[in-house]
């Protein structure tokens, strides 16, 4: 990408720019030198076509010309109010536009969710308006990682099962969404070696109720106690502040299978849920902690 950085694009989208603009003029003048007087007839240039069709040297209607002149004169003027191959006169950005469009929004709007920012997240979550205007940002926001039905999918949380790696307390889910999370689990695949590995996801499998294959699980676990128990616990039921998964309860961000178990030992995991609080404001942000809250704890919402 730095490539794509390097001032040298700048002169050399304006070359293409001006050129362009040049070779247009050029060329347009130049088909104005037929001029044909009244009664004469175009000689033809002597392509031919199927045997008898031929083209004449008529000159470009006035009408084309004008409206080609036009637009050589409007690029001309855009090029100099707008950023193209300079700043412009008129200083436009995007980043500005934009700016401008989200106070002019913000000042039309930001009334509807402001109504609810001092309303408990829990009672939000029963509030039928603001579970609908709540559900309108997790649809335009939420459900590219979470899904329309919020149920995930492999690597991204099911927001309706009541299974929480950070917790499900209003609070916390607010935290969630205006801080993000990074949640990482470290490749033990080099430290523990290959049969290690194995051993250590059969005790996994043992700890989650699983069919798994016993030695290897008698193995596997005073690894787990020499090593996992940091983040999982003792009982393997995990830890929230840390966002470490429970191993006990049947739920799994990436599949409960041997292979998939020993997958994420050996190669670690690493996900982001990206902080909303910058882009979307506190009122948003509330509104959205509301109406996830109430996917998995108010029948109601869901």
């Amino acid at each position: 990408m730095t490539d794509f950085q390097s001032i040298f694009w700048d002169y050399w989208i304006a070359i293409i720019v001006i050129g362009g603009i040049v070779a247009m003029t050029l060329l347009l003048m130049s088909q104005g030198v037929v001029k044909l007087k009244k009664g004469e007839s175009a000689e033809v240039t002597g392509h031919k076509w199927d045997g008898d069709l031929e083209e004449y040297n008529n000159p470009l209607p006035g009408w084309w010309v004008m409206m080609f002149y036009m637009t050589i004169v409007f690029s001309v003027v855009y090029l100099v109010l707008y950023p193209g191959i300079w700043g412009g006169l008129w200083k436009w950005t995007s980043d500005n536009q934009y700016g401008k469009e989200v106070v002019q929004a913000n000042s039309k709007y930001q009334g509807l969710y402001d109504k609810y920012s001092k309303m408990p997240i829990a009672a939000v979550a029963q509030n039928q308006e603001a579970r609908d205007m709540g559900k309108r940002l997790f649809l335009t926001y939420c459900i590219q990682c979470h899904g329309a039905d919020a149920r995930g999918a492999k690597g991204f949380p099911n927001l309706t099962d009541g299974d929480w790696l950070y917790g499900g307390t209003p609070e916390k889910i607010l935290e969630t969404i205006a801080n993000g999370r990074h949640g990482q689990m470290p490749a033990f695949g080099a430290v523990f070696g290959e049969e290690k590995v194995k051993d250590a996801a059969n005790y996994v499998l043992q700890i989650a109720g699983k069919p798994r294959n016993e030695l290897r699980a008698s193995r596997g676990a005073e690894t787990f106690k020499q090593v996992c128990v940091a983040c999982h616990g003792a009982d393997g039921k995990g830890n929230k502040d840390l966002g470490a998964p429970n191993l006990t309860d049947g739920t799994w961000l990436y599949g409960g299978s041997e292979a998939t178990i020993i997958e994420t030992i050996t190669n670690g995991r690493s996900n982001v849920m990206p902080a909303w609080k910058e882009f979307l404001g506190d009122a948003k942000v509330h509104l959205l902690a509301g109406y996830v809250y109430g996917l998995s704890n108010n029948e109601k919402a869901k």
